[in-house]
């Protein structure tokens, strides 16, 4: 999480589009990026790093400010019964007002405590309009469809400032789509004869109810969202980060590519803190990425396994993405059920990738670390005790034992009580500060895109756009699932191009996800479908951030390096046809264990087929009719059904004795 930081370096904030600078730094398990890298990484893929130079006494006002966001968020979530339009008003307002005081208009140099006079303009502007929503909802909500002329104006105002916010914050792409909808309702969805009429239409619906800005994504951003990214920021001045680092490198560093199996199994715990693909990569790829292209991977392939990996982190339990919390409300499932439900699906992820990278290193015949190089176990242990937030916070997620504010509040205070352990990382008044102000800002982003999700699904529902879609899929799939999932497939992934996963998931909960749900896919199914391939978007050309951010560090290809990253996360393409077409793996109307082993089983053999096909080795080299056969194998264990799992099983079972009798050949003529 990015919070407010002192001035980059002259060539990083002048040239923030020119080559990287090369590592230099080195820790204890090797070499490390250096800090500027990192952070001129992080500036120019992830937006919620391009912030103000706020220094001295402003930045203290600004950080103040964030702070009592946080508080306030967490004050009104737990202990007051607002009416919802004035929670919820109030809270966008808040986030207006925010995000003109923490992002600039553009990227590029910015100056020491300046702030342009367009962007006070806007700030005060946005934030009134919200505000003036606050103070009048009663009289708003009791008026009726009769508003005047003023309200209309400032309902505008709100709009447009929001909409500014989220350009600067999240990007264009989500301003594309909404923007494309709002052009539709006012020209063809919309029944009223004249535009202004239409006009009058949109802007009461989208500000003034609950069907667009303030609708279930910001309802959601304000009660669960903004308490987990607060939490977050409070686990990760705990230090957790590097403990799990220096876990994952005394767990599997030492085995045949040690480095790429660190970056898995750290990204897959990372992302049990935080859901941001980006700042995973960045984070965890600092360490790992440099250390992989040492022990011998190639560049692009080194980023590639630090991407797939951490952008696993959004569909890793227990915090998952913020999407998970907004399937909830949609679906009506209580959290800690979904936490539960993505448990399965996200073990078969990363245990995908982990064969993959098993696989290329053994391909390449790397080594692992030096065992002198990675941390004792003896003393990890005595650092287990950072691991007590998330413990509490599981529990009383699972265990219903609390509502999830109340979980996400115990947990912070817990993780105020571990920092008090170790001296390096105890939280003082600053740093308690400093925690809440991060937790604030990286709420900017998440709100601006939840409520620009808002306009989106607003306006489809208004214009009856869904149902048109819905039919349309529907009339062209036929009877076949396999048809509408494919389609489906492919809305989200381009969809999700530049898109945040938030917003891409509201999108497609709208538009998509019913789809699925007609074709006869549970809906909580349907719902996890839709979320994964919004995720997926973070990895597949042309616009993969999490794997742009990857190759950055690892100074690689950036194209060759997503495609590299999508051959990784096949799992991500195989495991939610398996659930769409078999709920059994998020534990939907299970019959016994038995049947959740064989999923189990099918589903790995499955993935170990597809991965070893895209590797092209197994044991040895793979020829043409290996790979084929393998791939073959592991998408027929993607349908449910009998024959389908026996013939897929005994295929790739073929491909792999095949691979040790040709192996065996192999040595045989070398000895000879």
């Amino acid at each position: 999480m990015a919070l407010l930081k002192k001035p980059a370096p002259p060539e990083t904030a002048e040239k923030p589009e020119t080559t990287l600078p090369e590592t230099e730094e080195t820790n204890t398990t090797g070499e490390a990026a250096s800090e500027e890298l990192v952070d001129a990484v992080m500036k120019k893929y992830d937006r919620e790093s391009n912030v103000r130079i706020w220094e001295g006494k402003p930045r203290l006002v600004v950080n103040i400010i964030l702070a009592l966001f946080s508080l306030f968020c967490i004050c009104v979530t737990l202990f007051t019964t607002w009416l919802e339009e004035i929670r919820l008003s109030s809270f966008m307002a808040l986030i207006i007002l925010m995000g003109y005081l923490v992002v600039p208009a553009k990227k590029g140099v910015q100056k020491v405590n300046y702030m342009p006079w367009y962007d006070i303009v806007l700030m005060i502007g946005g934030s009134a309009a919200f505000f003036y929503f606050t103070a009048n909802a009663i009289t708003i909500i009791q008026q009726g469809s009769k508003f005047a002329t003023y309200q209309i104006i400032i309902g505008i105002i709100g709009i447009a400032a929001l909409v500014e916010v989220c350009r600067r914050s999240v990007g264009l792409p989500i301003l594309i789509v909404a923007g494309a909808f709002v052009v539709y309702a006012l020209t063809f969805g919309l029944n009223n004869p004249t535009f202004s009429g239409r006009l009058n239409y949109l802007v009461r619906a989208l500000f003034y109810s609950k069907e667009g800005i303030l609708s279930t994504p910001v309802n959601t951003c304000s009660k669960f969202i903004v308490v987990f990214i607060i939490f977050g920021a409070f686990l990760e001045r705990t230090g957790i980060a590097d403990f799990f680092i220096q876990a994952a490198n005394a767990v599997v560093g030492g085995f045949s590519g040690g480095p790429a199996k660190v970056a898995v199994v750290a990204s897959a715990l990372e992302g049990m803190v935080s859901g941001s693909s980006v700042a995973n990569t960045v984070g965890s790829g600092s360490v790992t990425i440099p250390l992989m292209k040492k022990t011998g991977y190639k560049p692009e392939f080194a980023a590639a396994a630090e991407a797939a990996a951490s952008t696993g982190g959004q569909i890793m339990p227990p915090i998952m993405g913020a999407a998970a919390f907004l399937m909830a409300d949609y679906v009506g499932v209580p959290y800690g059920e979904i936490v539960i439900m993505a448990i399965l699906p996200a073990l078969l992820y990363f245990t995908g990738i982990f064969i993959s990278v098993h696989l290329e290193a053994k391909k390449l015949g790397l080594r692992g670390l030096p065992r002198e190089e990675l941390p004792k176990f003896k003393n990890l242990i005595g650092k287990l005790y950072l691991l007590l937030p998330m413990v509490i916070l599981i529990y009383l997620v699972t265990s219903n034992t609390k509502t999830i504010q109340s979980a996400a509040a115990i947990a912070i205070v817990a993780a105020i009580a571990v920092s008090l352990i170790n001296k390096d990382n105890r939280m003082t008044p600053k740093r308690f500060l400093e925690a809440l102000a991060a937790g604030g800002q990286g709420t900017i982003s998440v709100a601006a895109a939840c409520g620009i999700a808002g306009i989106i699904a607003g306006t489809i529902t208004m214009t009856g756009l869904a149902n048109t879609i819905i039919n349309g899929i529907v009339e062209l799939a036929g009877s076949q699932v396999i048809i509408a999932l494919f389609l489906t497939m492919i809305c989200c992934i381009v969809l999700g191009m530049g898109v945040p996963t938030t917003a891409n998931y509201c999108i497609m909960a709208a538009t998509c996800a019913p789809i699925l749900v007609r074709m006869g896919v549970p809906l909580v199914a349907a719902h996890f479908f839709v979320f994964y391939f919004g995720i997926v978007a973070d990895l597949t050309p042309p616009v993969a951030l999490a794997a742009y951010a990857g190759a950055a560090i690892a100074q690689s290809n950036p194209m060759k390096t997503a495609m590299q990253s999508t051959k990784l996360a096949i799992a991500a393409f195989v495991v939610p046809y398996a659930f769409a077409l078999n709920p059994v793996m998020l534990f939907i109307d299970v019959q016994g264990p038995m049947q959740v082993v064989l999923i189990v089983i099918t589903s790995l053999v499955g993935i170990f087929g597809i991965s070893a096909a895209l590797e092209g080795h197994i044991l040895a080299h793979m020829n043409p009719i290996q790979r084929i056969l393998s791939a073959a194998g592991g998408l027929l264990l993607i349908d449910p059904n009998t024959i389908t799992d026996v013939v897929g099983i005994a295929l790739v079972l073929l491909v792999v004795v095949w691979q040790v009798l040709q192996k065996r050949l192999v040595k045989t003529a070398a000895a000879a």
